[in-house]
């Protein structure tokens, strides 16, 4: 569809809770899944930055996130929410497509249980750790459904650096550095 706009830190709608989708089938639903596909593609091709992205990046207010994971199929969630976090955290190294310019650490919960709609309208559940890094990410994704930005976590303000001081000193083992460097 599009390439589309990516809202950025201090846009006032990034903080707006989204709405839950009524119907997954809509084809505007479609529609928006594809410009998310189309435009977190734009970004990785132009940064080798992004394995998700959620519609309130876009500017449109409602529940829906998309994630392109190497060596998986393209992902599109539909009303995701988190059922249960488990109690142990870790700290991990998080950036924005929205803020592209800074990285951080934040602390996040290993392993959490979320439930979705996928564009068929089917519910599912699946359990999140360590593996693909997704427990991250999905927190991270469905952060932004709720208005929360991962600079909103950040452990310690120390850890906030920009992009290449990132890739300088701390990208060993980071999936955005091996993303960028795969891209």
């Amino acid at each position: 569809m599009a390439v589309r706009r990516v809202l950025q830190l201090g846009d006032p709608a990034l903080r707006e809770p989204a709405r839950c989708v009524d119907d997954p089938c809509a084809p505007e639903i479609f529609g928006l899944v594809e410009d998310l596909r189309d435009t977190l593609a734009h970004w990785r091709t132009e940064s080798g930055y992004g394995r998700g992205i959620a519609a309130p990046q876009l500017g449109v207010g409602l529940r829906v996130v998309f994630l392109n994971l190497p060596g998986y199929p393209d992902w599109p969630l539909i009303n995701p929410e988190i059922i249960w976090r488990g109690e142990e955290k870790i700290t991990v190294w998080d950036a924005c497509l929205s803020f592209l310019c800074i990285f951080m650490q934040v602390e996040r919960h290993r392993d959490i249980r979320v439930r979705y709609q996928n564009l068929g309208g089917t519910w599912h559940e699946l359990a999140a750790g360590d593996h693909s890094n997704l427990s991250e990410l999905l927190q991270h994704e469905i952060d932004h459904l709720d208005g929360i930005l991962c600079i909103d976590r950040v452990k310690d303000v120390r850890t906030i650096c920009t992009k290449e001081e990132f890739e300088a000193r701390h990208s060993a083992g980071s999936p955005y550095a091996n993303a960028a460097r795969k891209g």
